[in-house]
C-alpha cells in the first residue's frame, strides 16, 4: 500500500499549499512491521492538521492505522511544521 499517497489523499484538503506539504517515511531499525511518517508543512497549516485538542490529527492517525493493520503494519504519525525547524537552524 502506498501509505504517502494515502495521507496526501486525507491531508491536502485540509492545507492551504498542498506543494508545501512534505511526508516523509522515518525509518526504524528496530520493528520492520512498523511505519512513522513525518509531516511537515508550514506552522498554519500543521495547526489545521493537529485541530483543537488535537482531534483531527487523531482521525488522520484512525485512518492510516486502519490501512496498515490490513497489512498487519503500524503505523505511526509525526506532525512538525517547517517554520520551527528553520528558527532552530539559525
Amino acid at each position: 500500500m502506498d501509505y504517502k499517497q494515502l495521507i496526501h489523499s486525507i491531508v491536502d484538503s485540509f492545507i492551504s499549499d498542498p506543494e508545501a506539504l512534505l511526508i516523509r517515511e522515518v525509518q526504524d531499525d528496530n520493528e520492520k512491521s512498523d511505519l512513522t511518517f513525518l509531516i511537515c508543512a508550514p506552522s498554519q497549516d500543521i495547526a489545521r492538521l493537529i485541530g483543537k485538542k488535537g482531534c483531527i490529527a487523531n482521525s488522520i492517525r484512525d485512518i492510516v492505522s486502519i490501512a496498515g493493520k490490513l497489512e498487519n503494519k503500524k503505523v505511526y504519525l509525526k506532525f512538525e511544521s517547517f517554520e520551527g525547524e528553520e528558527k532552530a537552524g539559525e
